[in-house]
């Protein structure tokens, strides 16, 4: 299968990863066994280059559908966050979206979403950000993301403390799923006062030339 990263991923080593990475098949009996019973499909959307790291959460059923990260209404929500359009989103040359799992978890029995697997992480995150040496801002986005990229604690706890997480250039955010927009009007400071400077940092990364 060719990679939508191909095009900008000219190196092989990173060529390499993403074949792999399509090619894995690790999660195909906990896949069957969901209410879903589906295939895997590691949805890959990175390239050597990219300034810019957004780690989610997991692929949804939307996303496993189109193969294209956050087409759904969260990543309508989150480009409204970012201040991005979907052309500077998706440019892989720019930013690269690494979820917790490349793949759709599936449902439960209830419907309800699964959570990633953490054996995907395990297997394929570092070896996914070692192909990415030029990030310089990460967007740590769900709780599962900020365990990895930031530690222990709670989702509110770790985005009240933004600051200090950005000044080492991991930014963490709720998921913006519409499940989380009790937390937004709860918290109104985050679109008051993380927005703004999250907006600005971005577009000094994506737009400097250095």
């Amino acid at each position: 299968m060719t990679s939508p990263c191909d095009a900008q991923a000219p190196d092989r080593e990173t060529a390499a990863c993403i074949a792999d990475l399509q090619a894995c098949r690790i999660c195909a009996p906990r896949f069957a066994a969901t209410a879903t019973a589906h295939e895997p499909r590691p949805v890959a959307w990175f390239a050597p280059g990219a300034r810019v790291l957004i780690a989610g959460q997991a692929p949804g059923a939307r996303v496993h559908a189109s193969g294209r990260p956050f087409t759904d209404a969260s990543g309508d929500r989150l480009r409204a966050w970012l201040g991005l359009t979907e052309a500077e989103f998706y440019d892989r040359a720019r930013i690269a979206i690494v979820p917790m799992a490349f793949c759709f978890p599936g449902y439960d029995a209830k419907g309800a979403d699964l959570p990633p697997p953490p054996i995907c992480a395990r297997t394929w995150r570092d070896r996914v950000l070692g192909h990415l040496p030029q990030v310089r801002m990460a967007l740590a986005v769900g709780e599962a993301a900020q365990r990895w990229h930031i530690g222990p604690g709670s989702m509110t706890g770790r985005v009240t403390e933004w600051r200090s997480h950005a000044a080492r250039g991991i930014w963490p955010l709720p998921h913006p799923s519409w499940r989380n927009s009790g937390w937004l009007r709860r918290n109104p400071w985050f679109e008051a006062d993380l927005l703004p400077e999250l907006r600005a940092g971005l577009r000094d990364v994506l737009e400097s030339r250095e």
